[in-house]
């Protein structure tokens, strides 16, 4: 790879950083037809061999995108290539969006005093909450059934409301669900 096809790839996350309002998953399909299908960097099966190895990984969603990089950059031939490469795109994919939240969460809190920034945080609470229990309900709702699954809606329910209402940490209550299921006590 030259120089200006580094310089490409870079400019192509900088642009995916504006354009990923609900994050990166979003631009797979596009983040395929420039990188494998237009400059032929990644075979599909890289491609896809880098989503999956970053989701099931422990970390931030965003990880698929520095081994998208890194594979471009061992394709070079070059280990170092590969680190370059993944580094490359990764701030070229969190550069922009964390630079804007630096901004504007520097100028929320030098105007927090104004009406307009007061009810613009108390009005995003309730909209924040309910995606996020929009989110958890389709996850839940994928493949159970109200039957066989009762057992888990059940502790979803109480675990719900023991976050809600005690100042019981939410680790130990992940804890215990995992170890009822360690046990055989709750099963999917």
């Amino acid at each position: 790879m030259s120089m200006s096809d580094w310089f490409d790839l870079f400019r192509q996350y900088l642009y995916y950083s504006f354009v990923s309002i609900s994050g990166p998953l979003v631009l797979l399909p596009e983040m395929r037809n420039f990188l494998v299908n237009e400059h032929h960097w990644l075979t599909d099966a890289q491609f896809s061999a880098s989503i999956v190895l970053a989701q099931a990984a422990p970390g931030p969603n965003i990880l698929f995108v520095a081994l998208m990089g890194w594979n471009i950059g061992l394709n070079t031939g070059s280990i170092f290539a590969a680190l370059g490469g993944g580094l490359l795109c990764l701030v070229g994919m969190l550069l922009p969006s964390s630079a804007m939240v630096f901004v504007t969460a520097n100028w929320v809190q030098r105007n927090s005093h104004l009406l307009a920034i007061r009810a613009f945080k108390q009005g995003m609470g309730p909209v924040v909450i309910a995606l996020l229990i929009a989110s958890g309900y389709s996850l839940a709702t994928t493949n159970t059934s109200a039957q066989h699954d009762w057992p888990l809606w059940l502790v979803t329910a109480i675990s719900t409301i023991l976050v809600w209402r005690t100042k019981i940490p939410m680790l130990w209550l992940l804890a215990a669900g995992g170890v009822f299921g360690a046990l055989g006590i709750l099963h999917v």
